[in-house]
């Protein structure tokens, strides 16, 4: 089929949101740097080592069930870095880790509300934490008094300071429920949450019992689940954000952080009109819990260029055990991100293949669902000398939505680091895949803020040149629908090729991808 008829179908299929986003051109356009283009070298005859029933096979075995969702900080997080580990060893890379392994070992911080030390009464009776009562911050509480109940939350005439009030939640208007890709009753009832609790908050009040709404209600024992976990953080590492602190924060005091918010179960609606007295003591505990980053290493044949790298990068990590989906509790995490971690085994293949003059670094990255831990702890201790690290290629799901569209992270400015590394990711793209680039979600404007939730971040904000292959979020994200049967494998394939092609001309360039003058990534 002829290049213009072929992309011209493809355009006339695509979704209103990606068509905004295109030039009248060609499919790169929107995302192609002005300069003009290099010549690549030739696609290298390795390239066919990246197979589908390769990359199916291994989709199967890392989302499958018996690897339980692969929640950072867990044993299931552990287990499934052996398995990357041992894929790594099988196909022919050697441990780039700490002490000749393959791993480095990070503690993850985590603080959590005390379910043992904490209580909640009213009227006398004794509620229990996450099943009739959620906290809903890591925040310690200690409040007795009587209930001050307000039928109408946004009635501005009575006086709620230092009381515990008690109100219905509120149905939140349709703007305020952001549109992004978390579940449907998630978005509605932060939404809810944040409209009812904050105005009373700024009020004054002590403490605020929200009694859920109908659609709140039917989603509590999903909301319980989440909240539960607490806060997650590694120390001495990449700030989590621009101008942090590289160490994690000592744990909140009491009356310190904001009002204290807690949701109650429906029923509970009628005893809190009577104005009963209630007692509430939260207590925090904090502790560390191992996580890990898996590195392989392939040494490039230059016996100069060698001593730089191209880092690929993905995570192991899903989000484990949880039930938020009827009939599975396993949130597998098929495109996010086994997606990438298999693709970055096909390119390891086809590098043992053929080796590149640049090394080669395959991080998968611990604990990124958790805060991006695994890559701000990497990239504060790299394994060579970031100044060594020429450019990094990080994916995030990459396995689903319309066949022939994808989109490259840090493309365009601000986000765009490195002019000559969108160059040779574009040209990869013409090369192999020949996706549509949709370019709205690397927009500073995009209501999912999609750069800054991967790993690349961290280097990015070091000032290594960095990019995020993605073909974006999708209904199941972060839910058990994302499974290993709803993955377009062909799809997957034509990514794998181009993630592997952009690395061949990063890691046979004369010289490294050089940083955009004054880039700083600042939001």
């Amino acid at each position: 089929m002829r290049p213009l008829l072929r992309f011209l179908l493809v355009l006339f299929a695509l979704p209103t949101g990606v068509l905004a986003g295109l030039s009248a051109q060609t499919p790169a356009a929107a995302a192609a740097p002005s300069a003009a283009p290099a010549q690549m070298p030739a696609t290298p005859r390795a390239i066919r080592e990246i197979r589908e029933a390769d990359l199916k096979r291994d989709l199967f075995a890392m989302a499958s069930p018996a690897m339980r969702g692969r929640e950072g900080g867990t044993l299931d997080e552990l287990r499934a870095s052996v398995w990357v580990a041992d894929r790594y060893q099988r196909i022919g890379l050697a441990p780039g880790g700490a002490d000749g392994t393959w791993f480095q070992w990070f503690n993850i911080v985590r603080t959590r509300v005390s379910v043992t030390s904490s209580r909640a009464t009213i009227a006398a009776q004794a509620m229990r934490l996450y099943e009739d009562v959620i906290p809903l911050g890591v925040v310690p509480v200690e409040a007795t008094g009587a209930v001050l109940w307000i039928a109408d939350p946004a009635d501005t005439t009575v006086d709620v300071r230092g009381r515990i009030v008690a109100t219905l939640l509120r149905a939140p208007a349709p703007g305020a429920i952001r549109q992004t890709s978390y579940p449907d009753r998630v978005r509605y009832a932060d939404a809810a949450i944040n409209g009812t609790l904050a105005p009373l908050a700024r009020r004054g009040a002590a403490a605020v019992l929200l009694v859920a709404n109908a659609p709140v209600d039917s989603a509590f024992e999903a909301m319980a689940v989440m909240r539960q976990r607490g806060s997650y953080d590694v120390d001495n590492a990449t700030p989590r954000a621009a101008g942090g602190s590289d160490r994690v924060s000592p744990p909140p005091v009491q009356g310190a952080g904001p009002t204290p918010g807690f949701l109650m179960r429906a029923a509970m609606g009628a005893a809190l009109q009577q104005a009963p007295e209630v007692s509430l003591a939260v207590r925090l505990e904090r502790f560390e819990t191992p996580s890990v980053n898996v590195i392989g290493l392939l040494r490039g044949t230059d016996p100069v260029l060698r001593d730089e790298y191209v880092l690929y990068s993905s995570h192991q990590d899903a989000n484990g055990v949880r039930l938020l989906v009827p009939g599975d509790s396993v949130l597998a995490g098929a495109d996010d991100n086994a997606s990438v971690s298999v693709a970055e085994f096909a390119a390891a293949r086809a590098f043992v293949a053929e080796r590149p003059k640049r090394s080669l670094l395959f991080v998968h990255h611990g604990a990124e669902e958790r805060g991006l831990l695994g890559s701000r702890y990497h990239s504060a201790h790299p394994v060579v000398p970031l100044a060594q690290v020429v450019a990094v290629l990080n994916g995030d799901m990459i396995g689903r939505n319309h066949p022939d569209t994808a989109a490259l992270l840090g493309a365009q400015p601000p986000h765009r680091s490195s002019t000559e590394l969108v160059q040779m990711a574009l040209q990869a793209n013409a090369a192999t895949a020949r996706f549509v680039i949709d370019t709205l979600w690397d927009r500073p404007t995009h209501p999912e803020g999609w750069f800054f939730r991967s790993d690349h971040l961290p280097y990015a904000r070091l000032g290594v040149p960095a990019l995020m292959y993605t073909t974006n979020l999708h209904d199941d994200y972060h839910t058990a629908g994302d499974i290993p049967e709803r993955i377009d494998y062909a799809k997957l394939t034509r990514m794998a090729q181009w993630m592997y092609l952009t690395g061949w001309y990063v890691a046979n360039a004369p010289r490294r991808p050089a940083v955009d003058a004054g880039f700083k990534l600042e939001r």
